[in-house]
């Protein structure tokens, strides 16, 4: 894709947005387009979840999710990638992660966003703590 970004990795206190995340991997050259988004849930084993709070060692953290942006065009032809990631305080209903895949075929572009967001799971240096009514635990991304 001469003279356009291939990758698009943003970690920021914003809010994040699936339109945005769209936006950046749309071309008129691809014939598929996916989208993952995580939202904060209500509840965790039957707990009430009041927020998650966010942390990451952020330099690490936006290599690591380039690096994963990378290794997905590679592995599945993409056109582009966005992954984005939301860090601070979120509540209930809000989104942490938008990833969004374009490619020249729907295959390339499911697999893509599946492959990214289980990477980012496993490798990116994001912590998350999940406070409830009645306390708070660090949950690890990491299987």
């Amino acid at each position: 894709m001469e003279g356009r970004d291939q990758i698009f990795v943003l970690l920021t206190e914003a809010p994040l947005s699936v339109e945005d995340c769209l936006a950046a991997v749309s071309s008129v050259g691809v014939g598929g387009t996916t989208i993952f988004v995580g939202s904060v849930r209500n509840q965790t084993d039957g707990k009430r979840v009041l927020r998650l709070e966010f942390e990451a060692y952020e330099p690490m953290a936006k290599k690591e999710m380039e690096e994963i942006a990378r290794e997905a065009i590679d592995k599945f032809g993409l056109e582009a990638i966005a992954i984005h990631h939301a860090i601070g305080i979120l509540e209930p209903g809000a989104l942490p992660v938008v990833i969004a895949a374009s490619a020249a075929h729907r295959d390339a572009a499911f697999r893509a966003c599946r492959y990214a967001i289980d990477r980012l799971k496993e490798r990116v240096p994001i912590w998350k703590r999940e406070v409830y009514e009645d306390g708070e635990v660090w949950v690890s991304a990491h299987p």
